[in-house]
C-alpha cells in the first residue's frame, strides 16, 4: 500500500512537471494564448470536456496543460499503430479512438474507448472528447459524431453525473510558431438522462449551439504592439536561432505535408530539442570565459526576447 501511494505520487510530481515544461514551450511557441473563464480549470470530481478539434494533437497539449489535474483524452487510432507510439501517447494519458479509414479489424477496439471512458469518469477522472471525431485545419465546426453522447449515457448507467465543460479553441493560423490561441471554457447543464438515439441527437444540437459560440477567432488587436526596440532585439535574437528552427521546420514539412500533424509535431520536436540547442550555447558561450549569470541571462533571455519579433 505505501509502495502504490509513492508510485501515485510521482507519477502525480511527473505529470505536473509535465505540465510546466509543456506550457513553457506554450509560452515560447505561440504569441499568446487567451483563456476565457479560467475560474473553471480547477473543476474537481469526474468532468468531461467536449471540445472542437482544428489542430490535432496541439488542441490537447493546449487544453489539457491548463486544466489544473490530469486530463485523459480520446486520439485518432491510427497514431497508436507501433508499440513505441502506443507507449508514449499511454503515458500522455491518450485513449485511442478508431475510425473506418483506420480499417475495418480496428473498429471492435472501440468500445475498449468507451468502456475506458466511462471507467475513468465514474472514478472521478477528467476526459477530454473531440466531438467532431474528426480534425481540419480550420475554426469551422464539422458535424458531431454520436461517440460522446454514448460515453455520457454510459457514464449515467453507472448513476455517474459528470460536470460537463465546453470548451472552444480557436487559433489565427495552423502553421508554426507565433500563432495566437483563443480558448473559451462554459459548463453546460443536460439533465437529460440519454436512454436513446433521440437524446444523443438532442445533446448534439444543443452542444453545437454553445461550442459554436465559444469558438472565436484570434486577431492582433488582442496582442499589445511591440515596442520597435524590443521588436527590432527580437529579430536579431531569432536569427541567432535560424540555423536550429529552419532544418527543423523544413523536416517537419516534408514529413506531415498533407496531414493535420504540422503544428503537433513540429511543437514536440522544438520542446525535446530546445533545451539541448540551448545547451549547446551555453557551452558555446563558456568558451568566451563569460561566467555563469552572464550565461544564465543570455539563455533566458534568447527565447524570452524572440517573442518580441511576433507582431
Amino acid at each position: 500500500m505505501v509502495r502504490f501511494f509513492y508510485i501515485y505520487i510521482n507519477y502525480t510530481t511527473l505529470i505536473n512537471l509535465l505540465k510546466i515544461l509543456i506550457r513553457c514551450g506554450l509560452f515560447i511557441f505561440c504569441k499568446k494564448i487567451q483563456i476565457q473563464n479560467k475560474q473553471h480549470l480547477g473543476q474537481k470530481g469526474p468532468l468531461l470536456i467536449i471540445a472542437n478539434h482544428p489542430n490535432s494533437f496541439l488542441d490537447a497539449i493546449i487544453i489539457g496543460s491548463y486544466y489544473k489535474r490530469r486530463v485523459h483524452f480520446l486520439a485518432r487510432g491510427d497514431a497508436f499503430t507501433k508499440k513505441h507510439h502506443r507507449f508514449l501517447l499511454g503515458l500522455l494519458n491518450m485513449i485511442p479512438v478508431y475510425r473506418l479509414r483506420e480499417g475495418k479489424e480496428f473498429l471492435h477496439l472501440n468500445e475498449y474507448a468507451f468502456i475506458a471512458s466511462k471507467n475513468l469518469l465514474s472514478q472521478g477522472e477528467a476526459v477530454l472528447i473531440f466531438i467532431e471525431g474528426i480534425c481540419l485545419n480550420t475554426n469551422q465546426l464539422q458535424p458531431f459524431k454520436k461517440g460522446t453522447a454514448r460515453i455520457l449515457q454510459a457514464a449515467q448507467e453507472l448513476r455517474v453525473q459528470p460536470t460537463i465543460h465546453i470548451a472552444g479553441i480557436a487559433y489565427n493560423n495552423f502553421f508554426g510558431m507565433g500563432k495566437r490561441v483563443n480558448i473559451k471554457i462554459n459548463p453546460f447543464v443536460f439533465d437529460t438522462i440519454i436512454t436513446s438515439g433521440k437524446d444523443r441527437v438532442i445533446f448534439n444540437e444543443e452542444v453545437f449551439k454553445v461550442l459554436n459560440n465559444n469558438i472565436i477567432e484570434p486577431t492582433r488587436e488582442q496582442t499589445k504592439k511591440t515596442n520597435r526596440f524590443l521588436f527590432l532585439l527580437g529579430r536579431i535574437t531569432r536569427a541567432i536561432q535560424t540555423p536550429y528552427y529552419i532544418p527543423i521546420k523544413n523536416f517537419v514539412f516534408k514529413k506531415t505535408k498533407g496531414t493535420v500533424f504540422y503544428d503537433s509535431v513540429l511543437f514536440a520536436i522544438l520542446l525535446l530539442t530546445y533545451p539541448i540547442f540551448l545547451f549547446l550555447i551555453g557551452f558555446l558561450l563558456s568558451l568566451f570565459s563569460l561566467s555563469l549569470p552572464i550565461i544564465l541571462v543570455i539563455l533566458v533571455g534568447l527565447p524570452l526576447v524572440s517573442r518580441f519579433a511576433i507582431q
